[in-house]
């Protein structure tokens, strides 16, 4: 396995900068399609491909990736992973490898300066790189994927990709799918304390975030506490989980950055239009419920100034009784966190709002990161050979086999199948609350479980890595939460993002700053909400919201 430290100077980051601002030296040969007819693609081959086969190429193969290294599992060269990899298909990568922390930014300049590896994989959002001629517009190139076109078909998928897509109608990366979405973030409470101070949880799955409110009161009143709630992610996740059952944005904090604000525009289906959500009476009220915590000693005031940890450090020792966390997190937190003795844990599914009872995690769709596709490798290994590259992609990442070798390893070394077919991690490994307490972990030891390559997949996949609890709160949300219906995209061209972009980071700046002083009672929001209103009328939001229904209208037939 060949490996590569990230080093740039500033000079190949200011020219990468210069490079997207005149549109990328490969913008005339990225506009180029594939010019082989399937039939003309399978002439002659060297590999075997297809839907329900492995991918093996009779010639060693070596495609160049970015790797985004997690620090809770350090790039190791021999782990299994990359054993096992080359074992079944004859490729292995020659990697350039970059801190997970600093990966977005490099994967930027290496994109920009035109000097990127041919597989760019971890990447959350294309829309920076789409106009740079360094990216192939990659749903062009899809019909010879058979794995990925069976995904998209079998699963329904359509509207989801749309989501992705750019103004030109094609779209730039290759997203993780899920054949459903699952749970996200939601809150971890102190079931112990909840329950002794009389509230009960047998109806959680349908309590809106009134019903959890008067909850916390009871919680309050019955420990006598000055807080109950110490919240991590500067509350950003929360107001993120909230804002999207009342039908508006709201989320955003130096710990995580974006959760939900966005641009505060929703669409209404019925006018099929798109409207500025953050002035209305929904979020009046979304405001309201959290101003009423604050005002009453619920919500702790360092909520929204300290870090995550400090906030964790508070849930595990006792002063809080409610956190927002993952469910990673959460199976972390049972197995040895708690420093309480006798402290019990429930995980909550997320309340529900003036826009119903809905399921968070599928406000965007069952997409996860992709794989943005170098110009680089097209202009180098030629349209046959690069055709051959997307299968070997189309294997690992979209096949049954790839996804369940990313995900659990080698069936024998690291996993073996009972008898009912449900795969059974060996008892010495360790992976996402399986096993607690085993001396090896499948991400950290073996590469396995590993976020550059395991994500997406089918329903049965995705629970195969879920403990009996974590099965138990999806499908508490499934049985209770609503699926949400997905927006269409602002499909804008590059002169047009920036227009929109003019508004928006203003607006949105002062939507935000606005939302913390109406909750922590800086401002009021029955005598400053009108102002509140002007102000965004001022900055835009009417402007904003003329323009996306605007382009909408004029792409329309893009999302037909």
């Amino acid at each position: 396995m060949k490996k590569k430290i990230f080093a740039l100077t500033l000079s190949v980051v200011m020219t990468g900068m210069a490079l997207a601002g005149c549109g990328g030296s490969g913008a005339g040969s990225q506009s180029d399609g594939p010019t082989l007819s399937q039939e003309e693609a399978d002439e002659n081959l060297d590999y075997e491909y297809g839907e329900g086969k492995t991918f093996y190429s009779e010639e060693p193969m070596t495609y160049s990736m970015m790797y985004s290294d997690h620090e809770n599992y350090p790039y190791q060269e021999d782990w299994l992973l990359w054993k096992a990899i080359e074992e079944k298909t004859n490729v292995t990568f020659d990697l350039t490898t970059v801190a997970r922390t600093d990966y977005n930014d490099k994967v930027s300049a290496s994109v920009n300066s035109g000097s990127a590896p041919y597989i760019i994989p971890k990447v959350y959002d294309s829309a920076a790189y789409e106009d740079s001629g360094q990216v192939v517009p990659i749903s062009d190139w899809v019909q010879y994927m058979p794995n990925y076109q069976n995904c998209v078909k079998e699963w329904g998928l359509e509207d989801d990709l749309k989501q992705i897509m750019a103004a030109d109608g094609k779209y730039y990366r290759l997203p993780g799918m899920w054949e459903t979405a699952a749970g996200g973030y939601s809150l971890a409470i102190r079931k112990d304390v909840f329950e002794a101070a009389g509230v009960d949880l047998s109806k959680e799955a349908t309590w809106t975030w009134e019903d959890f409110y008067e909850a916390l009161k009871k919680v309050k009143d019955y420990t006598g506490k000055d807080y109950v709630w110490s919240d991590g992610f500067g509350f950003g996740s929360t107001m993120n989980i909230a804002a999207t059952v009342y039908g508006v944005t709201g989320g955003y904090s130096t710990d995580g950055g974006d959760w939900g604000l966005k641009d505060g525009v929703k669409f209404d289906f019925d006018k099929d239009e798109f409207y500025f959500a953050d002035t209305t009476e929904e979020y009046k009220e979304y405001l309201s419920v959290f101003a009423k915590m604050y005002e009453e000693g619920i919500l702790d005031p360092e909520t929204f100034t300290q870090d995550t940890t400090q906030a964790q450090a508070k849930f595990y020792r006792g002063d809080s009784y409610v956190l927002n966390m993952n469910y990673q997190l959460f199976s972390d937190t049972l197995n040895g966190k708690m420093q309480v003795d006798g402290a019990e844990l429930y995980f909550l599914t997320t309340p529900g709002g003036a826009a119903g009872q809905l399921k968070v995690s599928s406000c965007d769709g069952r997409l996860e990161n992709g794989i943005m596709i170098s110009q680089n490798a097209l202009d180098e290994l030629g349209e046959k050979e690069f055709i051959k590259m997307l299968r070997f992609i189309d294997w690992l990442w979209y096949s049954d086999e790839g996804q369940t070798l990313a995900l659990w390893g080698v069936e024998g070394e690291t996993y073996s199948v009972d008898d009912d077919g449900n795969i059974v991690l060996n008892s010495d490994i360790y992976y996402n609350g399986i096993n607690p307490g085993a001396e090896k972990q499948l991400n950290v030891d073996y590469g396995f479980g590993n976020g550059v390559f395991a994500y997406g997949g089918s329903k049965e996949l995705q629970y195969s890595k879920f403990s009996d609890q974590e099965k138990e709160w999806n499908e508490r949300i499934n049985e209770n939460k609503e699926e949400i219906q997905l927006m269409p995209p602002i499909l804008a061209d590059e002169l047009q993002k920036e227009d929109l972009n003019l508004i928006k980071t203003p607006l949105m700046d002062y939507v935000n700053t606005a939302a913390l002083e109406f909750i922590t009672g800086k401002r009021d929001l029955e005598t400053d909400w009108d102002s509140y209103v002007s102000d965004c009328e001022s900055k835009g939001c009417t402007k904003y919201v003329d323009m996306a229904n605007e382009i909408y209208q004029e792409t329309k037939d893009l999302l037909e």
